[in-house]
């Protein structure tokens, strides 16, 4: 048997989705990582050093178990089944479910704590928050606030989460479903065609979670040929993994990618 000793942090981390894996790069302690998901692309590194061992909605518990972490990290309530799978397996787990800007925030200070550098942590987010400041004293002095769709998935339509109708208003646009991105669930915000056309978007936004924008879809739906923001060649696509990531990526890169469309 080893000798028992203090432990004061996990030493061996599995991350489930990007934005923990972003983080804990941020704070210095990339070296904990020993598992990611294959869709982390921030940072680049991350890929090329660390081994990949779940997707999104599922991983392998054998990979994962195997490297013997400390602490599984995922995010939300679609993890819930890969979550219990590996509680299963007799793994700790741990889910964060951010879905505003403040729990982003709080989420990334709760990591700094739990790998023992609360003090870059808060450092890091006082930038943020400096930054998502800025963003929003600029926002007040618009004249005009452009309505802005910005469409998550296309089968069924899906629009803006929390985190991301936040930034659209940091942005200087007024998201056409503020009244449903306080869903929790996906569910919760879905839309249809006919309402997208009712509410006149000036500018149109797809980020479609893990597959490009398709044009030629959007387009045949009915009415979306008239909408002002086709109309006016205002349709953007933005990279998923700066503004679909609960993390450092869709405060900063996310951000600066929708102040420079709502313009």
């Amino acid at each position: 048997m080893a000798p028992h000793r203090i432990r004061n942090t996990p030493e061996r981390i599995v991350c489930l989705t990007e934005e923990t894996t972003e983080t804990l790069y941020l704070l210095g302690e990339s070296e904990r990582i020993v598992g990611i998901s294959a869709y982390t692309v921030r940072p680049p590194e991350a890929k090329r050093d660390k081994p990949v061992v779940s997707a999104f909605i599922s991983g392998s518990v054998e990979k994962i178990k195997a490297l013997q972490p400390d602490l599984v990290v995922g995010f939300s309530d679609i993890q819930a089944e890969l979550a219990r799978q590996l509680i299963a397996a007799n793994l700790q787990v741990l889910i964060f479910n951010q879905r505003s800007l403040q729990e982003i925030l709080d989420t990334i200070l709760t990591v700094g704590r739990i790998v023992g550098r609360e003090a870059r942590a808060r450092e890091l987010v006082q930038g943020y928050v400096a930054r998502l400041g800025a963003a929003e004293s600029k926002a007040k002095r618009r004249q005009h606030r452009p309505r802005v769709f910005f469409e998550e998935w296309p089968d069924p339509t899906i629009s803006a989460i929390q985190w991301v109708s936040e930034l659209i208003a940091l942005a200087g646009g007024e998201d056409l479903f503020a009244d449903r991105a306080h869903g929790r669930l996906a569910s919760e915000r879905i839309v249809t065609p006919a309402e997208v056309v009712a509410r006149a978007p000036e500018i149109y936004v797809a980020s479609w979670c893990g597959k490009p924008f398709d044009w030629t879809l959007a387009l045949a739906r009915e009415g979306f040929a008239t909408l002002p923001a086709v109309r006016a060649g205002r349709v953007y696509e933005i990279d998923p993994s700066i503004i679909l990531q609960p993390g450092p990526a869709c405060l900063t890169d996310g951000l600066a990618a929708l102040e420079a469309i709502v313009v």
